[in-house]
């Protein structure tokens, strides 16, 4: 991965982290990268030692600095007091990235500038193992290039697409950013359903856990839909038909779920409709 210019790097958390290891990993050159980060870590430590540059505030860096790319990714909760100081970045040539959720593009274009490009994304968790799911957003603003920056940027820790209403981003929020807490909390249950089926604990998780897992890779590598693979599993007659028949019915898990995304889905309109923008 080439980056023409410098990258700011605004936060290194969990996320911040996980992509900064994944520009790394698709060489982009430690010297280009700079991160602003007060709190420190041994992460920190180490891609200090790597050739990234690390600073604690904004007001450490030279007055003629000038990104190609300021990636925002720091907790929403900490963005209003902090955002506009970064306005100074704000011009054509320079593209803001927000993996932050909840804020909205006429939230950064309030901070910024209505001409800032800015181009906000919904990663998920897994991008920390390099299979996250992302979903961006871009303003008029923000040119073709600076968009393929921008997907790029996050194609290294998974896979992207793109909407062009950003009003979907709730939906996205619900299904892709908080699925990996769903799909956990199956692990549990599952875990939990063979213990009363009289299964140890220790053997039941395992089994929850390593079944997942391995479902998903396999889903990951198969060329056919997950509704094809599932009748690869369920002979007639069989157990895994009786399981089916239960987790199928009108009350079942796709009214479950159904009901669950929607829920999230009207609960990150709600945040979003909260910004001061």
């Amino acid at each position: 991965m080439k980056i023409d210019g410098s990258l700011l790097l605004i936060g290194c958390g969990k996320m911040g982290g996980a992509l900064l290891e994944g520009w790394l990993g698709q060489g982009v050159a430690p010297e280009s990268v700079t991160v602003i980060e007060p709190f420190e870590s041994g992460f920190l430590e180490g891609i200090q030692a790597r050739g990234v540059t690390t600073l604690k505030v904004l007001t450490e860096l030279p007055e003629n600095y000038d990104p190609a790319v300021v990636v925002i990714a720091i907790k929403p909760q900490m963005m209003d007091g902090t955002i506009g100081d970064y306005s100074r970045f704000a011009k054509a040539s320079t593209v803001f990235l927000s993996v932050a959720a909840g804020k909205t593009l006429a939230y950064f274009q309030a901070a910024l500038g209505e001409t800032a490009p800015i181009v906000r994304a919904m990663p998920n968790t897994p991008s920390a193992v390099g299979r996250g799911m992302t979903v961006l957003c871009a303003n008029p603003a923000a040119s073709s290039t600076q968009r393929e920056v921008c997907s790029s940027l996050l194609s290294a820790v998974g896979e992207t697409a793109w909407v062009d209403d950003e009003a979907l981003l709730d939906a996205v929020t619900a299904l892709s950013g908080g699925g990996p807490a769903y799909v956990f909390l199956l692990i549990e249950c599952l875990a939990q359903a063979g213990i009363e089926a009289g299964l140890p604990q220790e053997l039941s998780e395992r089994l929850a856990r390593v079944t997942v897992a391995g479902s998903g890779e396999l889903v990951h590598q198969a060329s056919e839909a997950p509704s094809q693979l599932r009748k690869n599993v369920t002979s007639p007659a069989g157990t895994t038909l009786e399981a089916l028949n239960v987790l199928m019915a009108e009350d079942g898990l796709q009214p479950l779920m159904t009901r669950a995304i929607a829920a999230a889905t009207r609960r990150s309109q709600e945040l979003g409709r909260q910004d001061p923008a």
